[in-house]
């Protein structure tokens, strides 16, 4: 979600919103949808209103620079502002369900709270129901989505009856995933497509469970992950790479390639400055050209097991040459920026660049531009 400055009127209802032209409502007028139609002058402001108070209680004005057709939005009348929920020309798009969570992970980037948030469950479906365009893939997120339980399932329902093309990506610790109840709820009969994001920490209970802060974490994860697979449902284990885990990446991914060789994907991921990971910057922050050696190893585990990996959220030359190929352009485009060191390197086109925030934070590495003949010898 972003705020942008948009002019609406002040007591609009804060409800889900597709932004259409003036022409084009009547053709995409429907009775259960709402609309922000996008105006450019006084005549057409006036226009929506007349539209309005003859009973078109769905429709409002807003006018705005940064906003575009097909955009689905809140209107903040009152702060003069517009919440984007789903950009139709992003490339990256992201539902988020909910602030709750069971785990207390030393890096997370949305740090949980416990009130009560149902309603974001109920915007998320109604979001879907506002997109006038499918999405090669979409996320969703929050805090820990398994929670929600039918809820979840209802929303996973919708997305798979209004937008069939789309692609989920569903990030979960997975703990829930292996009691019966949940797997019933969310695994049985799903028609969406979904790829399940699973974080792994280690190979050992008191390994994973220290990094996210929950007795009885890993045995749970490893559960899930074994109720997804008996499911057929693809999976991406995710690790996070901070010290206590770099610490241990060679025997974890020794432990993948043995235990989980079925999963589709292993991401290792640099760790994103921002929440709790700077309340705990002793063990979050790295520079990962000092642990060359680890991921060399801990890599070469992995392609010996054949499970494939890729290094996300990773700058080429926070990486040894020869891993290159690996490192994956992820960072949300909407969350990505490059320091004044990019400037001139030879693989910034594809390379993920910096957290936006990184400089309240930190770097995954001494930053610098790689020249054309570094690039030529990989």
């Amino acid at each position: 979600m972003r705020r942008v400055a948009a002019r609406s009127a002040l007591h609009v209802p804060q409800d889900v919103r597709r932004v259409v032209a003036l022409p084009e409502l009547a053709a995409q007028w429907r009775e259960d949808q709402r609309f922000a139609v996008l105006v450019h002058d006084e005549q057409d402001r006036a226009r929506v209103e007349q539209l309005s108070a003859s009973g078109l209680a769905n429709v409002a004005w807003v006018r705005s620079d940064a906003l575009e057709l097909g955009d689905v939005v809140v209107l903040r009348g009152a702060q003069q502002a517009a919440d984007v929920k789903f950009r139709r020309a992003d490339q990256h798009h992201t539902l988020f369900l909910t602030n709750r969570c069971n785990s207390r992970c030393l890096m997370c980037s949305q740090p949980p709270t416990d009130q009560d948030d149902s309603w974001l469950v109920e915007q998320a479906r109604d979001i879907l129901r506002h997109m006038d365009h499918s999405p090669a893939s979409i996320g969703i997120t929050g805090g820990e989505p398994t929670l929600l339980g039918q809820h979840l399932r209802a929303l996973l329902d919708e997305l798979a009856q209004t937008h069939p093309s789309t692609a989920v990506e569903l990030l979960t610790n997975g703990r829930l995933l292996g009691s019966p109840d949940h797997e019933q709820a969310l695994l049985r009969g799903l028609a969406a497509r979904v790829r399940w994001l699973v974080p792994l920490y280690g190979h050992a209970d008191f390994l994973h469970d220290f990094v996210v802060q929950s007795p009885g974490a890993f045995e749970e994860t490893i559960a899930g992950i074994l109720a997804l697979q008996s499911h057929g449902q693809p999976i991406q284990l995710r690790i996070v790479l901070i010290e206590p885990v770099l610490e241990v990446l060679a025997e974890l991914c020794g432990y993948v390639g043995r235990n989980l060789p079925f999963v589709s994907e292993v991401a290792l991921m640099a760790c994103e400055p921002i929440g709790f990971a700077l309340a705990n910057r002793e063990q979050c922050e790295v520079d990962l050209l000092n642990w060359r050696e680890t991921l060399e190893a801990a890599t070469r585990t992995l392609q010996r097991h054949r499970v494939p990996f890729v290094f996300m959220n990773t700058p080429h030359c926070a990486l040894p040459n020869a891993l290159w190929p690996h490192a994956r352009r992820s960072i949300s485009d909407w969350k990505n920026v490059y320091a004044d060191a990019c400037d001139g390197c030879g693989v910034r086109q594809r390379c993920s660049g910096l957290f936006a925030w990184h400089e309240r934070g930190w770097k995954p590495s001494r930053v610098r531009p790689i020249n054309n003949d570094e690039e030529a010898t990989t």
